[in-house]
């Protein structure tokens, strides 16, 4: 079955890239704000406190909510692991990025454009650590370590971490090893001289009992 881009949505998305690296060409690195984005797993709007009627308590994260933006309304095309991550990577629904299944899409076409790519271009130092699921090594990104082991889904504890250095296991339960890793990553990165984008994704198999850590502090 043939799939078919619509041109208006691309002309859409190129120009809004080309803005984007206009205004990070014109903005000194002082300028430029550090970017952290976390991505938790598998869990519905009542995991987390900062929008009421919660199952548990979630302090950091409600913190980060009071002190900038919440979004309400905010919808997924494709509220799968990969392809999620596909479309927030690339801002095209998954039909256009090309990763549209966790089993039968094959490995993710990182040479695409990409946020990560853009920020880089413009200068901004670039890490994801934790969870990827795409079957590709990470493109656009100076640092990276991602879960490896049982399908790119990871376990609970000792999870495999790959890199550019090889696969190596950690010891540990992988919210707290994702956390560590992420933060030892931004205490290196602030002394570069340069603002930097961390997309940090704490993993949470989908079977188990423990939940997710929120030790995550920014």
């Amino acid at each position: 079955m043939a799939v078919y881009k619509i041109n208006y949505w691309r002309l859409l998305r190129d120009g809004l890239a080309v803005v984007a690296l206009a205004w990070c060409a014109m903005a000194s690195s002082a300028e430029r704000p550090n970017i952290i984005f976390i991505l938790s797993d598998d869990h519905a709007v009542r995991a987390v406190s900062a929008y009421g009627d919660s199952l548990v308590q979630t302090p950091n994260i409600d913190r980060i909510a009071a002190g900038g933006m919440r979004f309400d309304r905010a919808y997924v095309g494709n509220a799968i692991c990969g392809p999620s991550r596909a479309t927030l990577l690339t801002g095209l629904h998954s039909h256009a990025n090309g990763f549209y299944s966790n089993e039968w899409s094959g490995p993710f076409d990182g040479n695409q454009q990409t946020l990560p790519s853009l920020l880089q271009q413009s200068g901004y130092q670039t890490a994801v650590i934790g969870k990827w699921h795409l079957y590709s090594d990470p493109v656009g990104f100076d640092h990276w370590e991602v879960i490896d082991n049982v399908l790119e889904q990871g376990t609970y504890y000792n999870p495999a971490f790959r890199s550019p250095a090889g696969v190596k296991e950690a010891t540990g339960y992988v919210a707290d090893i994702v956390t560590d890793k992420s933060i030892a990553w931004m205490k290196q990165a602030k002394h570069a001289g340069k603002p930097f984008f961390l997309a940090g994704s704490t993993d949470r198999r989908n079977t188990g009992t423990k939940s997710i850590s929120w030790r995550f502090i920014v």
